[in-house]
């Protein structure tokens, strides 16, 4: 046998190998992997917030004792949020990211009014405890944004490689259970119209 039959065969696979890894086929399991990755942040940031409430809610508290509904809304607004589990095998459901949605929408809504609650109370809005906490969830809340963006756009680019080429035809053969990801919406109806400033 010649050295070149003996090198033909490496030479083969080593060009096959590199053929393989630059036709995309790779592309549809690491855009997945980057999508549940940004996921991950979005819940890192649910969780930042969730551990910031109690301090927040005791903070109100000793201020606020007669604002009890609007504290006990908070309380039942963070459980609900954290019961709610989605782990990145249900990102491709999209009933139950949106279920997940509305559970955070509740928890803004009642940590808003809770905010609202700080306008009664000139000793609270000045304390600072209460503004080094609302600062924080202020900025929890800008993370959980970018967050969601993030993950948005990470959705974006593995569901149209799912439907371009030549992802299509991976997507087809080789990753057939790969289902699209489900993306962010608006969770009021009202949410496109902008908010009516009144003085």
């Amino acid at each position: 046998m010649t050295l070149f039959a003996r090198l033909r065969a490496p030479a083969f696979a080593v060009l096959l190998g590199l053929g393989v890894a630059s036709c995309g086929i790779n592309t549809i399991p690491t855009q997945e992997e980057a999508a549940k990755a940004k996921w991950a942040e979005v819940e890192n940031q649910y969780q930042r917030r969730t551990d910031l409430i109690p301090n927040l809610v005791a903070t109100v508290q000793g201020f606020a004792k007669q604002e009890k509904d609007v504290l006990v809304g908070v309380t039942e607004a963070r459980a609900k949020a954290t019961s709610i589990h989605l782990d990145a095998n249900d990102l491709t459901d999209p009933a139950k990211v949106k279920a997940l949605q509305d559970a955070q929408a509740a928890l803004s809504g009642a940590l808003g009014r809770l905010l609202a609650v700080s306008e009664n109370y000139p000793e609270l809005k000045s304390n600072a405890n209460f503004l080094a906490l609302q600062s924080q969830l202020e900025g929890t809340e800008n993370r959980i944004a970018v967050a969601r963006k993030d993950y948005i756009a990470a959705v974006q680019d593995y569901n149209t490689t799912l439907k371009t080429f030549p992802g299509v035809i991976w997507a087809s053969t080789f990753y057939s259970r790969n289902k699209p990801l489900a993306e962010f919406t608006a969770t009021t109806p009202d949410a496109q119209v902008a908010p009516k400033v009144k003085f």
